[in-house]
């Protein structure tokens, strides 16, 4: 993957430890959920019309938040 939405690699691999710890169940792989957020802010779309491929919305709306706050968006 050379990028995801006009990230590097380099780029995503930077924000990925950022992620909220694992607290449960199987994860989505990070990248995916990351694409879906910055898919979502640029097109100015609902969470729930977030790509399927990127993981469910809700995943997506509850990731949002904590990267904000660490200063990712």
């Amino acid at each position: 993957m050379a990028q995801l939405l006009g990230l590097t690699v380099e780029q995503v691999d930077g924000i990925c430890p950022l992620f909220p710890k694992e607290r449960g169940g199987k994860r989505v792989d990070d990248r995916k959920v990351l694409s879906g957020i910055i898919h979502v802010t640029w097109k100015g779309l609902r969470w729930v019309d977030a790509p399927a491929a990127d993981g469910p919305h809700k995943t997506l709306y509850n990731t949002f938040p904590a990267l904000v706050r660490q200063g990712c968006f």
